[in-house]
């Protein structure tokens, strides 16, 4: 138990129609203080996203996450938010919002290797 640290993840989640409140859960991002670790995981699947709502624009949706992605990576090219420092960027992506992307409310854990919890939430949650 010495090893462990502490982490919060959300679940990302495509809402083709937010007045209807439906969703599908496409990702995951996870944030350790003490590991300094921020990730994130997603997968598009267009056939399933297709069936599901056929009025969303799989490349919109493509780029949406890339630029999320750029955020958790930090530097530059994830613009301001990119500068910020790692507790901040993940509270900006978790953030409240009603957009086609949102996330799930933030969940605590505790682990070793924060990029194998990402792995394992991503296999639960999402595929």
């Amino acid at each position: 138990m010495q090893n462990k640290v502490t982490y919060e993840f959300a679940v990302i989640r495509l809402v083709p129609k937010v007045e209807r409140e439906e969703f599908l859960n496409i990702g995951v991002i996870l944030f350790s203080k003490r590991k300094k670790y921020l990730g994130i995981k997603y997968q598009i699947d267009e056939q399933r996203i297709t069936a599901f709502s056929q009025d969303v624009d799989i490349e919109m949706i493509r780029k949406y996450l890339e630029a999320w992605e750029l955020v958790c990576h930090g530097g530059t090219k994830g613009g301001q938010i990119g500068a910020l420092e790692l507790a901040s960027r993940f509270r900006w992506l978790v953030a409240a919002r009603s957009t086609i992307i949102q996330s799930s409310k933030t969940h605590p854990g505790l682990c070793e290797d924060p990029e194998k919890v990402l792995n394992k939430l991503f296999q639960l949650y999402v595929l």
